[in-house]
């Protein structure tokens, strides 16, 4: 156990938990955010500590000895970025709460990332893992749930384990997700996976609950997805499904449940979706975002200049 002189000064401590509390009931920031947010700064804390650099009033040089550690600890510079954009958002909080001013760590610029396409899942591949779940039992009827809103809606896996069943809207063939910053946006979804839901509900989920033996009290949420005991699973838990199922269905490790979320946005582009209400589905606050998507459907992009340009030829 450490001892209390190997701990950052208790104003930084105090501070930190202020902020974690602020990220978590005021903006509603996820709870995978809200702890890489607390890791990260946890990490700038322990640093101040071995470099007796005082955590709340670093100054610009102190700043950038901590990043330099981190460059020549070989941390990628999407995760250097990571660490800094922490540290600006913990001292932006600082400022306005009057807890330090003219903080230096607003003064840095992020490391610059080069770009790289997202990863996405072809259409082979993609029906060799939607086929993959074991439709004769509860847990095979909740993954292919899960797999099918994955590429329905291209939710993010902790929108996903947050849904309730009164999520699931059947009538108007909609479900309700809650993004970053407990961002809300009503998803429509197709027939296929709409009947995916409905035979999870009526088959799946029942036999779960009643083989956990728990019972759901009225008034209650209602998760929609649950684990063996019943429970809510959690991201973690839909990742280890997904993984199972991705290498069931002959898929690469790289592929991830964010892949799902990628290819939703490229197909709906290269089925000639217009960018702004692929921005919307996805949640994303800056078109800037979605248009990553673009670079991976060049011939939908190509047939648009065809056809709308006027010197465009085919």
């Amino acid at each position: 156990m450490a001892s209390e002189t190997s701990l950052p000064a208790e104003d930084f401590l105090e501070a930190l938990d202020g902020f974690i509390a602020y990220i978590s009931r005021v903006e509603g920031l996820s709870p995978e955010t809200v702890r890489a947010y607390e890791g990260h700064l946890d990490a700038y804390g322990s640093w101040t500590v071995r470099a007796s650099v005082d955590a709340l009033r670093p100054s610009v040089r102190d700043l950038r000895r901590y990043l330099a550690e981190l460059h020549a600890a070989r941390y990628a510079p999407r995760t250097v970025s990571a660490h800094l954009s922490a540290l600006r958002s913990f001292f932006r909080w600082c400022e306005l709460e009057g807890i330090v001013t003219g903080a230096a760590a607003l003064t840095l610029q992020s490391p610059k990332i080069p770009k790289s396409l997202p990863k996405t899942v072809g259409a082979s591949a993609m029906e060799d893992l939607l086929s993959a779940p074991n439709l004769t039992t509860p847990e095979g009827l909740r993954d292919s749930c899960m797999l099918e809103l994955f590429y329905a809606t291209g939710a993010r896996i902790s929108e996903l384990s947050r849904l309730d069943i009164e999520s699931i809207d059947f009538a108007t063939r909609t479900v309700r997700l809650f993004g970053k910053g407990s961002r809300e946006r009503i998803v429509p979804i197709y027939r296929r996976a709409l009947d995916a839901v409905n035979r999870y509900l009526e088959e799946g989920r029942p036999a779960l609950l009643a083989a956990s033996g728990r019972v759901e009290q009225r008034g209650t949420k209602r998760p929609l997805f649950l684990s063996a005991r019943g429970n809510r699973m959690d991201a973690a838990a839909l990742r280890y499904r997904f993984r199972k199922l991705a290498t069931m269905a002959g898929l690469p490790a790289d592929i991830t449940p964010h892949a799902m979320r990628h290819t939703f946005a490229t197909d709906l582009l290269a089925g000639g979706a217009d960018l702004r209400s692929v921005q919307e589905l996805l949640g994303h606050a800056s078109l800037s975002t979605t248009q990553l998507y673009t670079h991976l459907t060049p011939e939908r992009l190509l047939g648009a200049v065809v056809q709308a340009h006027p010197r465009g030829e085919a």
